[in-house]
């Protein structure tokens, strides 16, 4: 699963808020790979982390607080920051080229004699996202092939692009939706220890 911790427009505590419960999340789950972020004012905040996981994180979802005196700001009475947790959809990626399928039929129109009788139309399709287009303007197979699958590379690279900037868009979505109040986990202290977890922790 994909994961973004978000301090949404949070203070510098809630940005060091957000890195501090990415270095607790390592500690729970060993596969944890950074994909991006995006640094906060101070150097060990964050405003967005993004990461991905086999672990099950989904009873983090929603917001997270941490109770602590400002170590920006000692004489701030505020106490209480939140950062947001935010699992993301997961947008196909459409790459490898092993997963089209190829179907030849013969294919009607201009061309000669050959035309009707051997199977020189190709059809390329690709197997998980169901996109298909059709070359029947060469006059072989080879050649049909070719075309079929460069006009498919290219709606796959432009899918990619659409899909790149809808991930792009969901996360600042979810960047901008911090809840604050009802938290899923409440962490304590300078050393950033666990408290309480909805659902017994």
């Amino acid at each position: 699963m994909r994961i973004q911790i978000s301090s949404g427009q949070g203070p510098a505590e809630c940005e060091l808020a957000a890195g501090l419960l990415y270095e607790e999340l390592k500690k729970e789950a060993s596969d944890i790979r950074l994909i991006s972020f995006t640094q906060g004012k101070k150097r060990e905040g964050f405003s967005s982390i993004v990461f991905e996981t086999e672990h099950d994180f989904t009873g983090l979802e929603g917001s997270v607080l941490w109770i602590c005196r400002s170590p920006y700001r000692p004489e701030h009475k505020r106490k209480n920051w939140y950062v947001d947790v935010s699992i993301l959809e997961a947008v196909p990626r459409v790459t490898e080229e092993k997963l089209v399928r190829f179907e030849t039929f013969r294919s009607g129109g201009k061309g000669g004699q050959n035309v009707n009788k051997v199977e020189t139309g190709v059809r390329a399709i690709h197997i998980p996202t169901g996109t298909a287009v059709v070359s029947t303007e060469a006059r072989s197979q080879h050649m049909n092939k070719q075309i079929s699958l460069n006009r498919l590379c290219e709606i796959l690279a432009e899918m990619n692009m659409e899909s790149g900037r809808r991930e792009r868009n969901l996360a600042w979505m979810e960047h901008a939706r911090l809840e604050r109040g009802n938290p899923v986990r409440v962490y304590e202290g300078r050393s950033f220890r666990l408290k309480t977890e909805k659902n017994g922790g």
